[in-house]
């Protein structure tokens, strides 16, 4: 899970291939007031009713199959985003403990013109409007661009080693790396695209160079340091 506000890991577990999604759900501790965007492969109807009871807002979709009654449809203003085809409250029956309960939602059609597809969305937020709701779980999108991040930059795509604590100290490792990473690109007043500035750090990994100055100015810090340890370029001008 990761923070909207740092685009950062706040929270990972790592589970087996065969657990699904939506028990992560339950290691969440969230203050009252907060907001959980996700994608529908973590839909669970008991633990959505639970966070409306805590006063927890979640946005989602909606999946395909869902059987739902609609109670009312909300009026679009006259000012509203034209994506935005439907909004209206629905109610859903799930099982829990073998009782039939109810979970009241709000269900938005919205046309994504962009990629030419209908997404429906559902929340238990019934104060923002609809095209907002569209452009929260829009930014869902960044997690999934710090795993591609992360699969770039850091040697993920083979483990070094066959058993579960190999596996988990590199994936930790990476994200530690990540982390550290971010934190020097903030300091710094160059600005570099992330991968360049990894790709930098790793070929001078063993070189004895003040970090944030070197990444200010490579150049520099370059030619002080083979100044001081007395080694001349290969071809000086």
């Amino acid at each position: 899970m990761i923070h909207a506000a740092e685009l950062m890991p706040c929270l990972v577990r790592l589970t087996k291939g065969s657990q699904h999604d939506h028990t992560f759900l339950k290691q969440l501790q969230l203050p009252e007031g907060s907001y959980v965007v996700m994608d529908k492969g973590y839909i669970d109807y008991r633990q959505y009713a639970q966070w409306s009871h805590q006063g927890i807002f979640y946005i989602t979709r909606m999946k395909e199959n869902a059987r739902y009654q609609s109670i009312d449809e909300l009026e679009l203003p006259e000012d509203k985003d034209f994506c935005v085809l439907k909004d209206e409250k629905v109610v859903i029956s799930f099982k829990t403990d073998g009782q039939v309960q109810e979970l009241q939602n709000r269900r938005i059609a919205y046309y994504d013109d962009l990629n030419n597809k209908l997404l429906v969305f559902m929340t238990n937020n019934m104060e923002l409007e609809a095209a907002t709701i569209a452009a929260i779980y829009k930014y869902r999108w960044q997690i999934e661009l710090l795993f591609k991040k992360l699969k770039q930059n850091f040697p993920l795509k083979y483990f070094l080693g066959d058993n579960q604590n190999a596996i988990e100290i590199q994936i930790w490792s990476a994200l530690i790396c990540l982390l550290l990473m971010e934190v020097v690109r903030k300091q710094i007043k160059k600005r570099w695209a992330f991968s360049n500035m990894v790709s930098l750090v790793r070929f001078h990994l063993m070189a004895y160079v003040h970090l944030t100055r070197f990444l200010n100015n490579p150049d520099l810090e370059l030619q002080k340091t083979i100044y001081k340890t007395n080694q001349y370029p290969l071809f000086s001008p």
